[in-house]
């Protein structure tokens, strides 16, 4: 369920920009082809990229991921 949450969300933020999938890729510089790999829940980014992800869109990791406190 995680990665299913972070697909959307990272699709969801992404649209907000109004960037398109390379946008972003560059603007993280990382290879064109993760973003939407990212956002179909193909594989997920490893941690020094969730870092870039969230102060990219000035997130946390918690929200990025799904994570909730119970």
């Amino acid at each position: 369920m995680i990665r299913l949450e972070f697909s959307d969300k990272i699709r969801a933020l992404r649209k907000e920009m109004d960037m398109t999938q390379w946008q972003l890729a560059d603007a993280l510089e990382t290879a064109q082809r993760k973003v939407p790999y990212w956002e179909s829940g193909k594989i997920e980014p490893d941690l020094k990229t969730l870092w870039k992800l969230a102060d990219f869109f000035d997130v946390s990791i918690d929200f990025l991921i799904g994570r909730r406190n119970f």
